[in-house]
């Protein structure tokens, strides 16, 4: 097994897409967070016993500047191409750009 499998085995898959998701889409904002458990009784994941298989992300990138929601969506799912084909199940993606968030903090202070 290369080095690149064993980082794969002892690196969490939320640090692993982390790592991934900063690289590719340079995020000014990553939240991940692991919500498996919420899941743990559903048909799908009858027999599963790795976990770390749903993720809520919420992302803020530059490169989201001037995409729609879908082409946001696909950018964030290429990147992950291979937890989605090593064991991720779903996710739940909010993506914005950061003059998107910066909209929505202002918004929310008033």
């Amino acid at each position: 097994m290369g080095s690149r499998g064993v980082a794969n085995m002892i690196l969490s898959r939320a640090s692993r897409m982390k790592a991934k998701l900063q690289s590719s889409l340079e995020a000014s904002l990553l939240e991940i967070e692991d919500v498996s458990h919420q899941h743990a009784g559903h048909a799908a994941m009858k027999g599963n016993t790795a976990g770390e298989t749903h993720f809520n992300v919420k992302i803020v990138s530059p490169k989201f500047d001037g995409l729609n929601l879908v082409k946001r969506h696909r950018l964030v799912y290429d990147a992950l191409s291979e937890e989605l084909q090593s064991g991720l199940h779903a996710l739940s993606i909010v993506a914005k750009t950061p003059q998107e968030e910066g909209a929505a903090a202002k918004k929310g202070s008033k």
